[in-house]
Protein backbone atom coordinates (compact mmCIF):
# COMPACT_ATOMS: atom_id res chain seq x y z
CA UNK A 1 0.00 0.00 0.00
CA UNK A 2 1.36 3.40 -0.98
CA UNK A 3 2.06 5.98 1.73
CA UNK A 4 0.53 9.43 1.62
CA UNK A 5 2.77 12.46 1.21
CA UNK A 6 1.13 15.87 1.51
CA UNK A 7 2.50 18.83 -0.44
CA UNK A 8 2.02 22.57 -0.75
CA UNK A 9 4.04 24.66 -3.17
CA UNK A 10 6.31 27.54 -2.18
CA UNK A 11 8.21 29.96 -4.40
CA UNK A 12 11.13 32.29 -3.70
CA UNK A 13 8.81 35.27 -4.11
CA UNK A 14 6.66 34.15 -1.16
CA UNK A 15 6.97 36.28 1.95
CA UNK A 16 7.47 34.62 5.33
CA UNK A 17 3.86 35.28 6.32
CA UNK A 18 2.69 33.58 3.12
CA UNK A 19 4.79 30.51 3.86
CA UNK A 20 3.49 30.42 7.43
CA UNK A 21 -0.07 30.50 6.11
CA UNK A 22 0.70 27.71 3.63
CA UNK A 23 2.30 25.58 6.35
CA UNK A 24 -0.75 26.01 8.58
CA UNK A 25 -3.01 25.00 5.68
CA UNK A 26 -0.87 21.91 5.01
CA UNK A 27 -1.01 20.80 8.65
CA UNK A 28 -4.77 21.41 8.85
CA UNK A 29 -5.50 19.41 5.71
CA UNK A 30 -3.06 16.54 6.32
CA UNK A 31 -4.30 15.73 9.83
CA UNK A 32 -0.97 14.16 10.75
CA UNK A 33 -1.22 15.25 14.38
CA UNK A 34 -4.59 13.57 14.98
CA UNK A 35 -3.02 10.80 17.10
CA UNK A 36 -1.36 13.23 19.51
CA UNK A 37 -3.20 13.51 22.82
CA UNK A 38 -3.53 16.09 25.57
CA UNK A 39 -0.47 16.30 27.85
CA UNK A 40 1.71 14.37 25.40
CA UNK A 41 5.30 15.54 25.62
CA UNK A 42 6.22 16.07 21.99
CA UNK A 43 9.85 16.42 20.97
CA UNK A 44 10.24 18.46 17.80
CA UNK A 45 13.60 17.49 16.31
CA UNK A 46 15.26 20.05 14.05
CA UNK A 47 18.61 21.59 13.13
CA UNK A 48 19.21 25.11 14.47
CA UNK A 49 21.89 25.89 11.87
CA UNK A 50 25.58 26.56 12.37
CA UNK A 51 26.84 30.12 12.84
CA UNK A 52 26.65 31.99 9.54
CA UNK A 53 24.25 29.48 7.97
CA UNK A 54 20.88 30.69 6.68
CA UNK A 55 19.37 27.52 5.21
CA UNK A 56 17.86 26.12 8.41
CA UNK A 57 14.08 26.00 8.85
CA UNK A 58 13.09 29.36 10.28
CA UNK A 59 11.73 29.82 13.83
CA UNK A 60 8.52 31.43 12.58
CA UNK A 61 7.69 28.17 10.80
CA UNK A 62 8.36 26.20 13.97
CA UNK A 63 5.90 28.53 15.71
CA UNK A 64 3.15 27.30 13.36
CA UNK A 65 4.02 23.66 14.07
CA UNK A 66 4.23 24.14 17.83
CA UNK A 67 1.00 26.15 17.97
CA UNK A 68 -0.72 23.31 16.14
CA UNK A 69 0.59 20.85 18.75
CA UNK A 70 -0.44 23.12 21.62
CA UNK A 71 -3.88 23.29 20.05
CA UNK A 72 -4.03 19.56 20.79
CA UNK A 73 -3.11 20.46 24.42
CA UNK A 74 0.22 18.69 23.93
CA UNK A 75 3.51 19.94 25.44
CA UNK A 76 6.01 20.45 22.61
CA UNK A 77 9.70 21.34 22.95
CA UNK A 78 12.37 22.03 20.31
CA UNK A 79 15.58 20.04 20.46
CA UNK A 80 18.73 18.84 18.73
CA UNK A 81 21.89 17.02 19.79
CA UNK A 82 25.43 18.32 20.01
CA UNK A 83 27.77 17.88 17.08
CA UNK A 84 30.78 15.68 16.55
CA UNK A 85 32.82 18.32 14.75
CA UNK A 86 34.25 21.40 16.44
CA UNK A 87 31.95 24.42 16.29
CA UNK A 88 29.39 26.42 18.24
CA UNK A 89 27.10 23.39 18.51
CA UNK A 90 29.66 21.06 20.13
CA UNK A 91 28.44 21.70 23.68
CA UNK A 92 24.99 22.38 25.08
CA UNK A 93 25.70 25.88 26.41
CA UNK A 94 27.02 27.31 23.14
CA UNK A 95 24.50 25.32 21.09
CA UNK A 96 21.57 26.78 23.04
CA UNK A 97 23.04 30.27 22.76
CA UNK A 98 23.34 29.90 18.99
CA UNK A 99 19.77 28.55 18.73
CA UNK A 100 18.55 31.64 20.56
CA UNK A 101 20.64 33.91 18.32
CA UNK A 102 19.00 32.29 15.30
CA UNK A 103 15.61 33.19 16.72
CA UNK A 104 14.60 29.94 18.39
CA UNK A 105 13.48 31.53 21.65
CA UNK A 106 10.35 30.84 23.71
CA UNK A 107 9.12 34.29 22.69
CA UNK A 108 9.40 33.50 18.97
CA UNK A 109 8.39 29.83 18.93
CA UNK A 110 6.14 29.62 21.99
CA UNK A 111 8.09 26.67 23.42
CA UNK A 112 11.28 25.85 25.28
CA UNK A 113 14.49 24.82 23.52
CA UNK A 114 16.39 21.92 25.14
CA UNK A 115 19.86 20.77 24.09
CA UNK A 116 20.68 17.63 26.14
CA UNK A 117 24.25 17.34 27.43
CA UNK A 118 25.53 13.88 26.45
CA UNK A 119 28.21 14.04 29.14
CA UNK A 120 25.35 13.38 31.57
CA UNK A 121 24.63 9.66 31.68
CA UNK A 122 20.87 10.01 32.17
CA UNK A 123 20.65 11.93 28.88
CA UNK A 124 21.92 8.94 26.90
CA UNK A 125 20.46 5.57 26.00
CA UNK A 126 22.00 2.49 24.45
CA UNK A 127 19.48 0.57 22.35
CA UNK A 128 20.16 -2.97 21.20
CA UNK A 129 19.22 -3.37 17.52
CA UNK A 130 21.65 -6.05 16.26
CA UNK A 131 21.73 -4.79 12.69
CA UNK A 132 24.38 -5.36 10.02
CA UNK A 133 26.70 -2.60 11.24
CA UNK A 134 25.26 -1.34 14.53
CA UNK A 135 24.60 -3.70 17.41
CA UNK A 136 23.94 -1.04 20.06
CA UNK A 137 22.79 2.45 19.03
CA UNK A 138 23.78 5.32 21.30
CA UNK A 139 21.13 8.00 21.21
CA UNK A 140 19.77 10.89 23.21
CA UNK A 141 17.14 9.66 25.67
CA UNK A 142 15.06 12.82 25.09
CA UNK A 143 13.81 11.50 21.74
CA UNK A 144 13.21 8.00 23.04
CA UNK A 145 11.28 9.00 26.16
CA UNK A 146 9.01 11.53 24.44
CA UNK A 147 5.36 10.59 23.96
CA UNK A 148 5.57 11.70 20.33
CA UNK A 149 8.24 12.81 17.88
CA UNK A 150 8.01 15.38 15.09
CA UNK A 151 10.95 15.55 12.71
CA UNK A 152 11.35 18.89 10.94
CA UNK A 153 14.07 18.86 8.29
CA UNK A 154 15.57 21.19 5.71
CA UNK A 155 15.97 19.00 2.60
CA UNK A 156 19.37 19.65 1.00
CA UNK A 157 22.53 18.01 -0.32
CA UNK A 158 25.16 16.40 1.90
CA UNK A 159 28.82 15.60 1.33
CA UNK A 160 28.65 12.21 3.07
CA UNK A 161 25.13 10.96 2.30
CA UNK A 162 24.27 12.63 -1.01
CA UNK A 163 21.27 14.37 0.52
CA UNK A 164 19.80 14.87 3.96
CA UNK A 165 16.13 14.90 4.86
CA UNK A 166 13.77 13.22 7.31
CA UNK A 167 15.82 10.04 7.70
CA UNK A 168 19.11 11.81 8.33
CA UNK A 169 17.45 14.24 10.75
CA UNK A 170 16.50 11.26 12.91
CA UNK A 171 19.31 8.76 12.28
CA UNK A 172 22.25 11.11 12.65
CA UNK A 173 20.46 13.91 14.45
CA UNK A 174 19.21 11.92 17.45
CA UNK A 175 22.56 10.22 18.10
CA UNK A 176 24.85 11.39 20.88
CA UNK A 177 28.43 12.26 19.88
CA UNK A 178 29.58 8.69 20.46
CA UNK A 179 26.84 7.49 18.12
CA UNK A 180 27.72 10.09 15.50
CA UNK A 181 31.34 8.92 15.56
CA UNK A 182 30.16 5.33 15.23
CA UNK A 183 28.32 6.30 12.05
CA UNK A 184 30.95 8.57 10.52
CA UNK A 185 34.11 6.63 11.05
CA UNK A 186 35.44 3.13 11.50
CA UNK A 187 38.41 4.23 13.59
CA UNK A 188 39.28 6.26 16.67
CA UNK A 189 39.73 10.04 16.38
CA UNK A 190 43.10 11.21 15.09
CA UNK A 191 45.44 13.85 16.51
CA UNK A 192 47.20 16.45 14.39
CA UNK A 193 50.51 16.63 16.21
CA UNK A 194 51.48 19.97 14.67
CA UNK A 195 48.37 21.57 16.24
CA UNK A 196 48.62 19.82 19.62
CA UNK A 197 49.95 21.99 22.47
CA UNK A 198 49.80 19.22 25.09
CA UNK A 199 47.31 21.12 27.24
CA UNK A 200 45.93 17.84 28.58
CA UNK A 201 42.26 18.71 28.12
CA UNK A 202 41.69 15.59 26.03
CA UNK A 203 43.45 13.44 28.62
CA UNK A 204 41.11 14.79 31.30
CA UNK A 205 38.03 14.29 29.12
CA UNK A 206 38.74 10.69 28.09
CA UNK A 207 36.64 8.34 30.27
CA UNK A 208 38.80 5.25 29.56
CA UNK A 209 42.28 6.83 29.72
CA UNK A 210 42.96 6.09 26.05
CA UNK A 211 44.89 9.36 25.63
CA UNK A 212 48.33 10.05 27.04
CA UNK A 213 50.91 12.83 26.74
CA UNK A 214 54.31 11.90 25.36
CA UNK A 215 57.07 14.27 24.26
CA UNK A 216 54.67 17.20 24.71
CA UNK A 217 52.06 15.72 22.37
CA UNK A 218 48.83 13.77 22.88
CA UNK A 219 48.45 10.22 21.60
CA UNK A 220 45.32 8.06 21.31
CA UNK A 221 45.45 4.31 21.89
CA UNK A 222 42.92 3.16 19.27
CA UNK A 223 42.62 -0.26 20.93
CA UNK A 224 41.43 1.36 24.18
CA UNK A 225 39.34 4.16 22.62
CA UNK A 226 35.57 3.61 22.89
CA UNK A 227 34.68 6.27 20.32
CA UNK A 228 32.83 8.58 22.69
CA UNK A 229 34.24 11.69 20.95
CA UNK A 230 34.61 13.55 24.27
CA UNK A 231 38.14 14.53 23.23
CA UNK A 232 36.86 16.35 20.15
CA UNK A 233 34.67 18.57 22.29
CA UNK A 234 37.43 19.12 24.87
CA UNK A 235 40.17 20.24 22.43
CA UNK A 236 40.30 24.01 21.92
CA UNK A 237 43.09 23.89 19.32
CA UNK A 238 41.44 21.88 16.51
CA UNK A 239 44.08 19.22 17.03
CA UNK A 240 41.65 16.28 17.18
CA UNK A 241 39.43 15.20 14.33
CA UNK A 242 37.69 12.24 12.77
CA UNK A 243 38.92 10.47 9.65
CA UNK A 244 35.70 11.40 7.90
CA UNK A 245 36.36 9.62 4.62
CA UNK A 246 36.92 6.25 6.28
CA UNK A 247 33.19 5.76 6.82
CA UNK A 248 32.07 6.99 3.40
CA UNK A 249 30.96 3.60 2.10
CA UNK A 250 28.91 2.63 5.14
CA UNK A 251 27.64 5.86 6.71
CA UNK A 252 24.24 5.80 5.00
CA UNK A 253 23.38 2.31 6.17
CA UNK A 254 24.66 3.01 9.69
CA UNK A 255 22.56 6.17 9.74
CA UNK A 256 19.46 4.22 8.73
CA UNK A 257 20.14 1.62 11.42
CA UNK A 258 20.26 4.46 13.94
CA UNK A 259 16.97 5.80 12.59
CA UNK A 260 15.46 2.35 13.14
CA UNK A 261 16.65 2.44 16.76
CA UNK A 262 14.90 5.75 17.44
CA UNK A 263 11.71 5.14 15.47
CA UNK A 264 11.33 1.62 16.82
CA UNK A 265 11.08 2.99 20.36
CA UNK A 266 8.39 5.59 19.69
CA UNK A 267 4.99 5.01 21.35
CA UNK A 268 3.11 6.90 18.63
CA UNK A 269 3.67 7.26 14.91
CA UNK A 270 6.21 10.04 14.38
CA UNK A 271 5.38 12.88 12.01
CA UNK A 272 7.87 14.15 9.44
CA UNK A 273 7.92 17.57 7.74
CA UNK A 274 10.47 18.45 5.05
CA UNK A 275 11.11 21.98 3.81
CA UNK A 276 12.28 22.02 0.20
CA UNK A 277 13.12 25.69 0.49
CA UNK A 278 16.58 27.18 -0.17
CA UNK A 279 17.83 23.80 -1.36
CA UNK A 280 21.62 23.86 -1.06
CA UNK A 281 24.60 21.69 -2.02
CA UNK A 282 25.70 21.15 1.57
CA UNK A 283 24.05 20.71 4.95
CA UNK A 284 23.26 23.38 7.53
CA UNK A 285 26.31 22.35 9.58
CA UNK A 286 28.52 24.49 7.34
CA UNK A 287 29.14 27.95 8.75
CA UNK A 288 28.36 29.79 5.53
CA UNK A 289 25.47 31.06 3.45
CA UNK A 290 25.23 28.30 0.84
CA UNK A 291 23.42 29.36 -2.38
CA UNK A 292 20.43 27.57 -3.90
CA UNK A 293 21.14 24.78 -6.38
CA UNK A 294 17.52 24.66 -7.57
CA UNK A 295 14.52 26.94 -7.08
CA UNK A 296 12.22 26.52 -4.08
CA UNK A 297 9.65 23.72 -4.33
CA UNK A 298 7.55 23.68 -1.17
CA UNK A 299 6.75 21.90 2.08
CA UNK A 300 6.02 18.17 2.27
CA UNK A 301 4.76 16.10 5.21
CA UNK A 302 4.04 12.44 5.93
CA UNK A 303 3.95 9.71 8.54
CA UNK A 304 6.41 7.80 6.33
CA UNK A 305 9.99 9.20 6.28
CA UNK A 306 11.05 7.02 3.33
CA UNK A 307 8.18 8.13 1.10
CA UNK A 308 8.69 11.72 2.22
CA UNK A 309 12.40 11.81 1.34
CA UNK A 310 11.75 9.97 -1.94
CA UNK A 311 9.04 12.48 -2.90
CA UNK A 312 11.36 15.39 -2.14
CA UNK A 313 14.15 13.82 -4.17
CA UNK A 314 11.82 13.12 -7.10
CA UNK A 315 10.48 16.68 -7.15
CA UNK A 316 13.95 18.22 -6.95
CA UNK A 317 15.25 16.03 -9.78
CA UNK A 318 12.24 16.94 -11.89
CA UNK A 319 12.76 20.66 -11.19
CA UNK A 320 16.50 20.45 -11.94
CA UNK A 321 16.04 18.20 -14.96
CA UNK A 322 18.72 15.82 -13.65
CA UNK A 323 20.00 14.06 -10.53
CA UNK A 324 21.40 17.28 -9.10
CA UNK A 325 22.74 15.81 -5.84
CA UNK A 326 24.58 13.04 -7.69
CA UNK A 327 26.09 15.71 -9.90
CA UNK A 328 27.17 17.74 -6.87
CA UNK A 329 28.38 14.69 -4.89
CA UNK A 330 29.46 12.13 -7.53
CA UNK A 331 30.94 9.73 -4.96
CA UNK A 332 27.65 9.42 -3.05
CA UNK A 333 24.43 7.66 -4.00
CA UNK A 334 21.61 9.03 -1.87
CA UNK A 335 19.26 6.27 -3.02
CA UNK A 336 21.31 3.89 -0.88
CA UNK A 337 19.73 5.25 2.30
CA UNK A 338 16.22 5.07 0.85
CA UNK A 339 16.56 1.46 -0.28
CA UNK A 340 18.07 0.35 3.02
CA UNK A 341 15.40 2.17 5.04
CA UNK A 342 12.68 0.44 3.02
CA UNK A 343 14.42 -2.91 3.51
CA UNK A 344 14.44 -2.37 7.28
CA UNK A 345 10.72 -1.59 7.24
CA UNK A 346 10.96 2.14 8.01
CA UNK A 347 8.67 3.06 5.12
CA UNK A 348 7.73 2.65 1.48
CA UNK A 349 9.46 3.76 -1.71
CA UNK A 350 6.03 4.05 -3.37
CA UNK A 351 3.83 6.99 -2.42
CA UNK A 352 0.83 9.07 -3.40
CA UNK A 353 1.56 12.79 -3.57
CA UNK A 354 -1.45 14.79 -2.39
CA UNK A 355 -1.41 18.51 -3.11
CA UNK A 356 -3.41 20.62 -0.65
Amino acid sequence: MKSKVYFIGVSESDYSLTIQSKLKHLLDKAGLFDHIKANDRVCVKLHFGEEGNTGFVKPEYLRIICDKLKGKLARPILSDTNTLYKGLRTNSKDHLKLAHEHGFTPENTGVEVIIPDDKIKDNCKEIEINQKFIKFAKVSSLFIDADALVGVAHFKGHIMTGFGGALKNIGMGCAIREGKLQQHSNIAPIIYLDACVACGACVEACPVKAITLKDKKAYIDSATCIGCASCLAACNYHAIDVHWASGGDTIQEKMIEYASAVLGKQKNKPVFINFCIKITKECDCLAKDDPRVVSDIGILASLDPVSLDKACLDMIEKRAGRDIFKELHPDRDGYKQLKYAAALGLGNLDYDLLSV
